[in-house]
């Protein structure tokens, strides 16, 4: 990671890959939500509701792995003060938040159905919508600490206290059985019949270059912010 540390190198990457992440990922995430709501087959107790899977499993998944981001690059500017740390979280947190935000509206959508009910307070719904609040939260002091002109270390201690709920949401459908079901996709194991596993897997990977697609171009909006900025204050002096 400390190749990336120097701004004008991460730029040179990041400029040719950020419409390679994007391209793949947009077809890969149509390919996989295609073939799993037009021919993928309906699930024998589910029927077809059950084809929401396609967007609210990968948007789950995404859900949580940009508040890890969050908490990896948060250390990463405590510990090491890696100078694209911060800007790394504060890219993630906003795309983090829109997919977390996109989870809970297509479980709801899904638990209509299934459960005969849009919303039940059990451990895995609440502790999303509780990342939902972290993520609202982690914008709103980082907003605010760059207003002050902050080095951004209490956001950062926040993007790392943040990082409890992970294991949380991850544990909570063993923790607290109620209305959501159990995992049913692990490493080296699957539950999901493969005629709806590899739709649901690249539906996944697409999602995820879009993800990175989206991080690497707020990161390079946020430095080509922060170059002007210092080119203004350079004039006004």
């Amino acid at each position: 990671m400390h190749i990336l540390a120097n701004p004008a190198r991460f730029l040179k990457i990041a400029r040719p890959l950020t419409p390679w992440l994007g391209w793949g990922g947009g077809g890969l995430t149509l390919l996989g939500l295609c073939t799993g709501l037009l021919f993928a087959p309906p699930d024998y107790l589910q029927g077809d509701s059950v084809r929401i899977i396609y967007l609210h499993v990968p948007t789950a998944w995404l859900g949580m792995a940009g508040w890890a981001g969050i908490a990896i690059a948060s250390l990463m500017q405590i510990v090491w003060r890696h100078p694209l740390a911060a800007i790394a979280a504060r890219a993630v947190a906003l795309p983090g938040a829109v997919f977390t935000a996109i989870c809970l509206a297509s479980g709801s959508l899904w638990g209509r159905p299934t459960w005969g009910t849009y919303w039940q307070w059990d451990g895995r719904m609440t502790s999303m919508l509780v990342l939902l609040f972290l993520y609202v939260g982690y914008i709103a002091l980082a907003d605010a600490d760059r207003e002050r002109g902050g080095e951004g270390r209490i956001t950062a201690i926040y993007g790392l206290v943040g990082a409890i709920n992970l294991p949380i949401i991850h544990y909570s459908v063993l923790w607290w059985r109620t209305l959501h079901q159990g995992q049913s996709l692990g490493l080296g194991s699957s539950k999901i019949d493969s005629s709806m596993l590899w739709p649901l897997l690249t539906s996944a990977l697409g999602f995820s270059l879009l993800f990175g697609a989206i991080v690497l171009m707020r990161m390079r909006t946020m430095l080509a912010r922060q170059k002007v900025e210092a080119r203004l204050r350079r004039m006004a002096a």
